[in-house]
């Protein structure tokens, strides 16, 4: 059986070192030779979520059917304000239950400093309760320490994503398999 992953890279800015991490999770999910598209909130003008018209957005329904047949997801968020960031949450509503019920997510992370590690947990919180989301135990959490002058990221990090690419993996298939 076949799985098909989606990382849902959120941040806004050219040059996020989230969307950095998204990259490198590609290339390790598709080096285990498993389906991966990163998906990229800068390429998607999505409305803001007012619990009502907004469902019908055409580019609602469009990005929601680009996430909605995925096994499992990896969010790759900047940490703003001590949570993932407005965008991040934003798409969560408009796409809500349809997408995230029952699905594993884990999460790459970057923030300005080490201060906000447990930052996700209201967000994580938030997708268990009202969809019954899986939420990996483990993330990746990085800062501007973690990367070069060049923006390449340490080796150390890399084996942090390739190692939560491969829990996802596991988690997945073992939920699918019951």
């Amino acid at each position: 059986m076949s799985q098909r992953y989606l990382i849902l890279s959120t941040s806004l800015r050219p040059n996020s070192r989230s969307h950095t991490l998204a990259l490198e999770a590609a290339e390790h999910l598709k080096a285990q030779g498993i389906e991966a598209e990163i998906v990229d909130l800068r390429e998607h003008t999505l409305p803001l979520c007012d619990g009502g018209a907004c469902y019908g957005d055409p580019a609602v329904n469009e990005f929601k059917a680009k996430l909605i047949e995925a096994d499992g997801y990896l969010i790759a968020t900047p940490i703003y304000n001590f949570d993932g960031n407005s965008a991040l949450k934003n798409a969560i509503e408009l796409t809500g239950k349809d997408v995230w019920t029952s699905k594993v997510v884990g999460f790459l992370a970057a923030a300005g400093g080490r201060g906000s590690y447990m930052s996700l947990s209201g967000l994580t919180l938030s997708l268990m309760l009202d969809f019954r989301t899986f939420i990996l135990p483990r993330f990746v959490y990085v800062t501007g320490e973690d990367f070069d002058e060049d923006g390449s990221m340490s080796e150390e990090v890399k084996e942090r994503v390739g190692e939560i690419t491969s829990e996802l993996i596991r988690v997945t298939s073992a939920l699918r398999s019951e």
